[in-house]
């Protein structure tokens, strides 16, 4: 479970929830420009950007739940169980990624949105863990620029790209469903509801807010998905990473509300906010809900070794 927003309110700022039962040894980690990843089936770019976001260092290599580059794309992965589909062997002509070597894939070469999705026809996602004792996760992919916003959902069928006006990425269904869903709330308002019930009736309202009322809450992905577009879209503009932290929080899972079928909790473990105008990762953790945050500024991009900032 986790919620992605891509807001343009404003600067252009990029967010996300990480719903998770438990640590996978997370820490902000800066790429240098130097840095060759070591993927299995493609060669690195010889031209890199700089890179940084939320991963678990394996091995001296990146895995990246998030992250964003020096150019401003920004790419996070959620879960997307029961639907991702990952094809058991390579092809000749295209680019064979594993699922975790995507977000870095990109992020080295490619300066826009556009660009991202131009390679991402021409690749094939296969079914390739990191190792044996890292298998497989289920991921979708949300990529975010100033200008646009896409979803890459790998199925049986292929790589399905999407263009993304909500803004917003959570889980299953596939998101073409989830989209048509917002249908089903069209007629919300921020403003206070008129009386369309009876004429014959003198009915008005007896409560602030009640233009919404029907707003989902619960903690499923659908309804996540529906109640961030909801404040993504009638929120104040300008606030900054600020008020995205506060759209993320109406869709935090809190500790003990959702139990996994193992009868773990699954919980907000962190949320981030990236301002790429600034070239800032900002993050606060279930625990402390100070917000911290590392920027390139401080980090060595023409280096060749991995920088690492353990979470605060």
């Amino acid at each position: 479970m986790c919620t992605c927003i891509a807001m343009r309110k404003g600067n252009f700022l990029f967010g996300r929830n990480m719903d998770i039962e438990r640590s996978f040894g997370e820490m902000v980690v800066a790429v240098p420009r130097a840095f060759k990843m070591p993927y299995k089936l493609v060669r690195g770019s010889e031209r890199r950007y700089a890179m940084m976001g939320m991963a678990t260092v394996q091995e001296g290599v990146p895995l990246f739940a998030e992250a964003f580059n020096e150019r401003g794309l920004c790419i996070a992965s959620l879960r997307f169980e029961g639907n991702a589909h990952y094809f058991p062997m390579q092809r000749d002509g295209v680019y064979n990624l594993a699922p975790y070597e995507v977000i870095p894939f990109l992020l080295e070469r490619c300066e826009t949105v556009l660009q991202a999705v131009c390679l991402l026809r021409q690749t094939r996602i296969v079914a390739l863990p990191f190792s044996p004792s890292l298998p497989l996760a289920p991921l979708h992919f949300i990529l975010a620029d100033a200008q646009n916003t896409f979803v890459a959902e790998p199925r049986s069928d292929g790589l399905h790209l999407y263009e993304n006006r909500a803004g917003v990425l959570t889980n299953n269904p596939p998101f073409p469903y989830q989209m048509q869903r917002l249908s089903d709330y069209m007629h919300l308002s921020v403003r206070q509801p008129r009386n369309t019930f009876s004429a014959e009736l003198p009915l008005r309202p007896y409560a602030l807010g009640m233009g919404a009322m029907g707003l989902p809450g619960d903690a499923s992905s659908c309804s996540r998905f529906v109640r961030a577009a909801f404040l993504l879209h009638n929120s104040k503009k300008g606030e900054g990473a600020a008020h995205l932290f506060h759209i993320l929080s109406s869709a935090a899972v809190v500790r003990g509300s959702v139990i996994t079928a193992s009868g773990e909790e699954e919980y907000t473990r962190y949320s981030c906010v990236i301002d790429p105008n600034e070239g800032a990762y900002f993050y606060r953790t279930y625990d402390d809900l100070s917000v911290r945050c590392v920027r390139f500024s401080e980090t060595e991009p023409e280096g060749t070794q991995l920088k690492e900032y353990l979470l605060g």
